[in-house]
């Protein structure tokens, strides 16, 4: 594989976005969990950049502003034309009084506090305020953050969001600012694939941010919705790809697991893909790595990092020779599903 090597995300105007294979994902440089210092933000940004990587994603949630400050930064240096860019709408950043910052899972953040807003109005003030901390004209793509369960807390409150979007207008801003060809595509960046279903039935979106959804771990979106997004030409981002952190560390102790410790069923499942790996020579976080860029639909992987050695780390990892019988032997053993896209079996394999 090869991260100059790109995949085309189509959309509903003649201006698909070229993706590298692996992009930059810009949540942990938003101070997620932990501090992440100017310095070595701006080495993981300029690394990423040096190795090949041309597609980064961020958004106004990550370290409330944040993230895309020093996504702007480093856009300066490196220039706007060379680069596909996406961010966010959703989040409202409202300056406030120091006791009410809605921090989330980030730390050291501005005095701002979050509003959720996906109307008209809402979207259109996002965007304007997104570009003004990345310092650029416009974005390339344009996605809907965090409708979904996970995000919202329930059912009820995600099909609430979703009605917002349509009934209060911010889907028509969406696609007003891509027919005027303000932004090339459209989308939702979320954490479960069955809203990117529904969204699907609602508008007409060109690719989702899937994140966690579909992995070495997690497959069930092969259900219904990747063959929706086949059918209809829909291109997926996929963050995520090590499961919040387990097919990076392996089933050690404390493991991480969406956002949380790994329950023993995942432990379980982990070990015994760890053990085709190791079989095979080949480490866990590299197969897990390369194994979504597998399926047709996949146009990017997206790891985070919050230094440059993390980044040439991913980077080595995409360059990886992963031997075809590890896939095999993965399906043989029921650990990956059947139906499930190899990467040596996808056309435009490098």
């Amino acid at each position: 594989m090869s991260i100059s090597q790109t995949r085309l995300l189509n959309n509903r105007t003649s201006r698909p976005v070229p993706l590298t294979q692996m992009g930059f994902g810009g949540a942990p440089l938003g101070n997620l969990y932990r501090k992440v210092s100017d310095a070595d933000a701006q080495d993981a940004l300029q690394t990423a950049h040096d190795v090949g990587v041309r597609f980064f994603d961020t958004a106004p949630q990550y370290g409330l502003g944040r993230s895309e400050m020093r996504f702007g930064e480093a856009i300066a240096r490196f220039g706007r034309d060379t680069i596909q860019l996406s961010s966010k709408i959703g989040r409202l950043l409202v300056d406030c009084e120091p006791h009410e910052v809605t921090p989330e899972a980030f730390v050291d953040v501005p005095q701002k506090r979050i509003v959720f807003d996906y109307t008209y109005d809402g979207v259109m003030r996002s965007y304007e305020a997104s570009k003004a901390r990345l310092g650029v004209e416009n974005v390339d793509i344009l996605l809907v953050h965090d409708v979904c369960v996970f995000s919202q807390g329930s059912q009820e409150a995600s099909d609430a969001k979703v009605r917002e979007l349509f009934d209060g207008g911010g889907y028509r801003a969406l696609t007003e600012l891509r027919d005027a060809g303000e932004i090339a595509a459209i989308g939702a960046g979320v954490n479960e694939w069955q809203v990117c279903e529904k969204l699907l039935g609602l508008g007409d979106f060109d690719g989702f941010l899937l994140a966690g959804r579909y992995t070495l771990l997690e497959q069930e979106a092969l259900d219904s919705f990747l063959p929706l997004c086949e059918k209809r030409d829909v291109g997926i981002i996929l963050g995520g790809p090590y499961n919040s952190g387990i097919l990076a560390t392996g089933a050690v102790e404390g493991a991480k697991y969406n956002y949380d410790t790994a329950p023993e069923h995942i432990m379980d499942r982990v070990r015994k893909i760890e053990a085709v790996c190791a079989a095979h020579d080949t480490p866990l976080i590299a197969a897990a790595l390369q194994f979504v860029l597998g399926h047709p639909c996949v146009k990017t992987v997206v790891p985070g990092a919050v230094s440059g050695a993390e980044v040439s780390a991913n980077a080595r990892l995409m360059d990886t020779i992963i031997p075809d019988g590890l896939w095999h032997d993965l399906r043989s053993e029921g650990l990956i599903r059947p139906d499930a896209p190899l990467p040596s079996e996808r056309s435009d394999a490098a």
